[in-house]
């Protein structure tokens, strides 16, 4: 009886264009929450070539950029004590 070491997984052809782009398939995009301007790392591990998506500091500093905006933040505070009275007063009262 033959035993495989790894777990069966469906593999996707990709072809390289023309400028060395590879279009990764929607499923896998999709899989990764990737979207367009996102970063990937790119490794050779022996034949292989391994994408890694990265999350870079730009990005999470856009995003807390918005959150500024849109006031979904507080602060700065002089104090933990003052941190900790207005994550109190901003929680919402539980209903049993």
């Amino acid at each position: 009886m033959k035993t495989q070491s790894r777990a069966y997984r469906p593999t996707l052809a990709v072809k390289i264009g023309v400028s060395r782009q590879v279009v990764i398939p929607k499923r896998i995009h999709d899989q990764l929450g990737l979207e367009p301007g996102d970063y990937l790392e790119v490794e050779l591990d022996g034949d292989r070539v391994v994408l890694t998506p990265k999350a870079l500091i730009e990005k999470r500093l856009a995003e807390g950029l918005e959150d500024m905006r849109k006031g979904r933040v507080r602060g700065p505070f002089r104090s933990v004590p003052a941190l900790v009275r207005s994550l109190r007063k901003a929680r919402k009262p539980r209903t049993s």
